[in-house]
């Protein structure tokens, strides 16, 4: 049995102020160690060296030692009571050998950083890029992601989302079973390789939110032997036992989590944070367990903006109110009502959650100028009403996307929408959510038309793969297509290595895929540049619907150049003779000139058919057109013209200067 150390030697320093309540600190010349374990009498550190040291109890149910003559890359367990197995820190930084090996100590002081320039992000601007480290390239590591970065700043990505990186079970995962909030996987590289992937970023003009996971634990009730107050049976939770952040003895717990958020923003420089499935973070407390990480983490950045993204399937809008509004502060909400709109409109099915979307044309009018299209009223699926009023909300309050882990996943099959859809509707629809007033993200891959599938894998042994494999079957069989056996037969397993490995992108397909790229990219560079859609200032969007499939948007500005008009078709052909709607018509003493189809050649289409809404013309079948004023007693540039010119001004990089007439 090893030694024993007392406390009360030479072995420990004066007690220095701790930067945050738990995990390993280096501070001055030892390293100080601080952990919440109230179900306790006892707790000891182990060094790896076979060392031990019994910690002293402070107030509150935490035990602290300070160490002296250690430093980083010390490894360490913490031994409860006398005779239990010594255990990871549950706030370790670094678990070197994985959850149930060493902790390490983690110096974030010793990174260099070269950001002091970089002042974070504002939710207006944005254009967001999900990422799963692991599949993002063949090696899946921070360093092999760093070197790509360049490639999406070329496409015009702002704004990078981190799949959660924190520690989990098993060698590959979607990172949503974490068990140690505190660790970023060994699995993706050393804590400084994640660093320098975000300071790369930073550099490069990106930011970098990370997917955070408070909601449960992975592997259930792992921290019981620190406090059983951890969790609670209060309320339900789909994904395990649920967080206590309200009961008894929950002050520990809040922190815990709490400042997990401030420790991301502070130690990596992250510029925000992604808080996975809300609805399940129940909290009756005065300050709502996610006020209270809006708060910590916007203390942690200081100067620097961060921004605060939530997924919440209840569509509950006190979450992006403001704090004197009986809100929680956040600054967005994923909606997948435009989603589910878009997928029905992609593929024609309307199964399971699709159930009450039609993906006709007032759904993308209504998602375009409120968001949320269930905003209190029924939803047929669940049978009951869905959604909290948000209709003064602004646009970039809601993040809009096609694809995301999720939603790939949920298909059964794993396919990208590319795989699902004729590529003219998915280019029309590709162009709704890059023009339109909410802010987009994308899924890796997308850009440039990943054929690779996107698996649910979770890398677990024995009974519990079978668990696993046999749940995701009964979740997917609200799927009537996916109900039978033949898809429980063919369905790829979370568990085995080769559904992780098919879902890794393939890098060759971006220089395969050209006029997909180039559909992105202009696409970004033409929202970059469209001051209606960039800044918004005095912008408000209003639209029609033409037909069932048909409809047009209009976007409002203080100066009359900056007006936009976008029609889209997602059906056959229709004639157009006139249009009855005062929205249709241009500015005063102005024309409606294209400026962008997603028809042209260069995205593979099949050429931009003559428009002049002057006369009778022909809104082509899955298509996207965008318009701009220019003077009425001034030639309008002809259409096939303004299109080479903008394409030209696109690939030298200058500045689009489309309401100027330009002839």
């Amino acid at each position: 049995m090893p030694a024993s150390d007392d406390v009360r030697t030479a072995n420990f320093f004066p007690r220095p102020e701790r930067r945050y309540p738990v995990g390993a600190e280096c501070l001055g010349a030892g390293v100080s160690f601080r952990v919440w374990a109230p179900a306790q009498d006892n707790v000891s550190v182990l060094l790896a060296d076979g060392r031990m040291h019994a910690m002293l109890a402070e107030p509150g149910g935490y035990f602290r030692i300070d160490l002296d003559g250690i430093g980083p890359g010390t490894l360490y367990r913490l031994r409860l009571g006398i005779e239990a197995e010594p255990v990871a820190d549950p706030a370790s930084r670094y678990q070197p050998e994985g959850p149930d090996g060493y902790s390490a100590v983690v110096d974030p002081q010793r990174f260099a950083w070269t950001d002091d320039g970089w002042r974070g992000l504002k939710a207006k601007g944005q254009v967001l890029y999900e990422m799963h480290i692991g599949t993002f390239t063949q090696e899946g590591t921070y360093a092999a992601a760093t070197e790509r970065l360049g490639v999406l700043k070329d496409i015009g990505i702002t704004c990078i989302e981190v799949m959660p990186l924190n520690e989990f079970y098993g060698a590959f995962g979607w990172g949503y079973d974490g068990v140690l909030p505190y660790a970023p996987t060994r699995l993706y590289g050393t804590p400084d390789e994640l660093r320098s992937f975000i300071d790369t970023a930073h550099r490069l003009g990106m930011g970098v939110i990370l997917d955070v996971v408070y909601n449960h634990l992975g592997a259930g009730e792992r921290f019981k032997a620190f406090s059983s107050d951890y969790f609670t049976e209060r309320y339900w939770n789909e994904w395990g036992c649920s967080i206590n952040f309200d009961g008894e003895n929950s002050a520990g717990v809040r922190a815990f989590f709490a400042i997990n958020a401030a420790y991301w923003i502070d130690e990596y420089h992250f510029d925000g944070l992604r808080l996975d499935a809300t609805q399940a973070l129940n909290d009756a407390s005065d300050e709502h367990i996610m006020a209270l990480v809006a708060r910590e983490a916007r203390a942690a950045a200081r100067s620097r903006s961060i921004y605060l993204v939530a997924e919440n399937e209840p569509q509950d809008t006190r979450l992006v109110r403001p704090r004197d509004r009986s809100g929680y502060g956040l600054d967005a909400l994923w909606n997948d009502d435009f989603h589910h709109s878009a997928m029905v409109a992609l593929t024609g099915r309307s199964e399971a959650y699709y159930h009450d979307h039609r993906g006709r044309a007032q759904e993308f009018v209504s998602s375009a100028k409120y968001g949320y299209l269930f905003q209190g009223q029924r939803y047929d699926w669940q049978d009951a009403p869905r959604g909290q009023p948000g209709r003064d909300l602004a646009p970039e309050t809601f993040v809009h996307f096609l694809q995301n882990h999720d939603q790939i996943a949920n298909s059964g099959s794993g396919c990208r929408m590319d795989r699902l859809a004729s590529p003219a509707r998915v280019r029309a629809i590709t162009a709704l959510l890059l023009l339109g007033p909410q802010t987009p993200l994308l899924f890796q891959g997308q850009e440039f038309g990943a054929s690779s599938p996107f698996f649910y894998f979770a890398d677990q042994a024995g009974g519990l793969a079978e668990t696993v494999r046999e749940g995701r079957i009964e979740f997917l069989k609200q799927f009537p297509s996916l109900s039978d056996d033949a898809f429980a037969r063919w369905m790829p397993a979370p568990a085995d290595r080769a559904t992780f490995e098919r879902s890794k992108l393939d890098w060759s397909q971006y220089k395969a895929n050209t006029h997909i790229v180039a559909l992105h990219r202009d696409l970004i560079a033409l929202r970059r540049e469209t001051n209606v859609l960039a800044q918004g200032t005095c912008a408000r969007v209003d639209g029609s619907v033409l037909e069932p499939s048909a409809f047009l948007l209009r976007h409002f500005a203080c100066d009359p150049k900056d007006e936009r008009l976008m029609v889209v078709n997602l059906g056959p052909d229709i004639a157009v003779d006139s249009i009855a709607d005062p929205l249709h018509a241009p500015p005063e003493g102005m024309q409606w000139a294209l400026v962008w189809s997603s028809d042209n050649l260069v995205y593979g289409g099949g050429g931009i058919r003559p428009v002049d809404l002057q006369g009778r013309w022909t809104l082509g079948a899955d298509t996207l057109l965008w318009f701009a004023p220019v003077m009425a007693e001034r030639r309008a540039m002809p259409d096939r013209e303004r299109l080479v010119q903008w394409q030209s001004q696109i690939s030298n990089g200058c500045r689009l200067d489309i309401a100027g007439g330009g002839e």
